[in-house]
C-alpha cells in the first residue's frame, strides 16, 4: 500500500495511450530503456476505469491460473460512506480480460491490500487495518471457501499485512508495515515474516524503515523488498527518519535471510510500492515519485533497464501463459495492462 498522500497525486489518463501520449500526460517523461525489456510500440491500456465503476484506491493485482485479474480496491475509512452512510471494509474485484466483464469477488475484503496466488491456484490476500482483517488469507476459488493462514505473532495480533509473495517452495513472504488504521499498535516492529507451508510462522527482519512491497526471485535465493518510510512519528512515538529504497537479502537455506544491501536508493523522491519479477530475475517496480512516476525494470544488481510512465502507480503483476509478457498495473484507482519484452515468473 503506498502512502496516504500519493492519492491526492493529479494525474490522468486517456483510456488507450502510447508512451509518448502517457508521457504528455502523466508528466514523467518518455518510456525509454532497453527494447528487449520494453519493445517499440509499447501501449498502455486503462481496461477498467475506476472513476467510472467508482472505485477509490486500486492495489495487489494477481493472475490467477485461469488467467482472470484479481485486484483490491481499498476504501479507507476517511474515504466516501457506503449508499446507506455505512464503512466501506474494502473489495476484491475480478476482472475477464476475455469479456472485459468486472465483477466484484469479495466485499468487505477485510480491506485486503496485496493479492498473490499460490501453486495450488489459491488467492492469498493480505488484509490490512483500518476496520480491516490484519491476517492474511488463502482463499479455494473453486469453492469460495477461505482460511486464515496467519493473524497473530508472539500472541498479539499483526498490526496491518500489507504485500505477500510465494516462493517455489510454498513458503508465503509478507510485510506488516501499518500505514494507517485506528486499531492500537501490537506489534513491537514493522517486519517481515515468513509462513511456511506447514503454518509456522516468523518474523525474518525488521528494517530500517516501514517494509512495503515484496517480490522473489525464481529460483528463490533472493528476496526484494521495498521501503517506503515517510519520515514521521513512528511505532511507539519513536522518530524515525524518511526512507525511500529497495533492498536486496539473501534467502538462506534454513529460509533466513542475510546480507541485505541497497539495490535501489530513491533519496528523498517517493519510492517503490509493489514489486514482481521475471523469469530472467529481473525486479519490476512500481514507483511513486511525483517528477517521474511509473514502471521501472532493474536487473538483479540495480541498473534500470527500463521506464515507462504510468500516473500513480500501487502494484503490478504478470499474467500467465501464453499472455505472460503482460503487466497488470493497479494506479490512479483503476486497472491497467501493458504488453512488455520479458514473460512473468509463478511459483
Amino acid at each position: 500500500m503506498p502512502l496516504p498522500f500519493a492519492i491526492l497525486l493529479p494525474v490522468l489518463l486517456a483510456a488507450t495511450l502510447g508512451p509518448t501520449a502517457a508521457a504528455a500526460t502523466g508528466g514523467g517523461g518518455p518510456s525509454s530503456g532497453d527494447p528487449a525489456f520494453l519493445p517499440p510500440g509499447t501501449r498502455l491500456e486503462r481496461v477498467v476505469d475506476g472513476a467510472a465503476h467508482d472505485l477509490v484506491f486500486t492495489e495487489g493485482p494477481a493472475v490467477a491460473c485461469d488467467g482472470t485479474v484479481f485486484f483490491s480496491d481499498i476504501t479507507w475509512s476517511h474515504g466516501p460512506r457506503g449508499p446507506s452512510g455505512g464503512f466501506r471494509a474494502g473489495h476484491i474485484l475480478r476482472f475477464d480480460p476475455t469479456t472485459g466483464a468486472l465483477s466484484v469477488f469479495r466485499s468487505p475484503s477485510g480491506m485486503a491490500n496485496g493479492l498473490a496466488i499460490d501453486a495450488g491456484c489459491g488467492l492469498l490476500a493480505a488484509e490490512g487495518a483500518d476496520r480491516g482483517g490484519r491476517r492474511v488469507t488463502r482463499t479455494d476459488l473453486a469453492t469460495g471457501r477461505a482460511e486464515i493462514l496467519a493473524d497473530r505473532f508472539r500472541d498479539r495480533p499483526l498490526d496491518s499485512p500489507n504485500d505477500l509473495a510465494v516462493d517455489r517452495q510454498g513458503r508465503i513472504w509478507f510485510t506488516d508495515p501499518r500505514y494507517v488504521g485506528h486499531e492500537p499498535v501490537e506489534q513491537d516492529a514493522r517486519g517481515v515474516f515468513r509462513l511456511d507451508p506447514g503454518g509456522a510462522l516468523e518474523r525474518v527482519l525488521v528494517p530500517d524503515g516501514r517494509p512495503n512491497g515484496i517480490a522473489v526471485s525464481p529460483d528463490g535465493t533472493l528476496l526484494y523488498l521495498a521501503i517506503q518510510e515517510p519520515g514521521e512519528r513512528g511505532l511507539l512515538g519513536r522518530a524515525v527518519g524518511r526512507r525511500m529504497a529497495i533492498e536486496r537479502w539473501t534467502i538462506g537455506r534454513r529460509g533466513e535471510l542475510r546480507e541485505g544491501r541497497v539495490l535501489v536508493d530513491f533519496g528523498g523522491a517517493d519510492g517503490a510500492d509493489g514489486l514482481a519479477t521475471d523469469r530472467e530475475g529481473n525486479l519490476w517496480a512500481a514507483v511513486q515519485r511525483r517528477d517521474r512516476p511509473g514502471i521501472y525494470a532493474f536487473d538483479s544488481e540495480g541498473r534500470e533497464r527500463a521506464y515507462l510512465p504510468v500516473p500513480s502507480p500501487t502494484n503490478l503483476a504478470f499474467g500467465r501463459p501464453p499472455t505472460d509478457d503482460v503487466l497488470w498495473i493497479t494506479a490512479d484507482r483503476s486497472l491497467w495492462r501493458v504488453r512488455v519484452g520479458k514473460r512473468g515468473w509463478h511459483p
